[in-house]
């Protein structure tokens, strides 16, 4: 038996269809190459932001002996000087705030800022806007500590 060979408009058609076909896995990879730019930028910028916070908040416990209380908002408020020292943390200057004036992530939430003794914690709900429960299989939190 001897093999098929395209002829005319049949060979149009393969060759369109393979065409088509490279097209649409060239456009997926695109997609693909863009989102994984964007996530990676978001997290370098979610991790410098942290690291400025984190000095931030380490010039200010050793110029007033204690951590800033209270909420996000509270906790940028001290930084910018409305303290009882008035001391204003430059460092802090540059975090992107809200309208509430709350410290917030690349994704535009709030961070969420705990105290210990051992130091500090930084959450962020990451790229669902959602701070999940450990349990969940989207978790995608972010968890930074000094």
């Amino acid at each position: 038996m001897a093999p098929t060979v395209l002829k005319g408009d049949s060979m149009k058609k393969f060759i369109f269809a393979l065409g088509l076909i490279a097209l649409v896995v060239g456009v997926a990879w695109g997609i693909r190459a863009v989102t994984v730019y964007q996530a990676n930028a978001r997290s370098a910028k979610f991790n410098n932001d942290v690291d400025s916070l984190f000095t931030a908040l380490q010039q200010y416990k050793e110029r007033t002996g204690d951590y800033p209380s209270g909420s996000n908002a509270q906790i940028a408020k001290a930084l910018d000087g409305k303290n009882e020292k008035n001391l204003i943390i430059l460092v802090g200057k540059n975090l992107t705030t809200n309208t509430k004036g709350e410290f917030v992530d690349p994704w535009e939430t709030p961070l969420r800022i705990y105290f210990s003794n051992e130091g500090v914690l930084v959450r962020s709900a990451g790229p669902n806007r959602s701070f999940d429960d450990t349990t969940v299989v989207e978790f995608d939190d972010i968890l930074r500590a000094n």
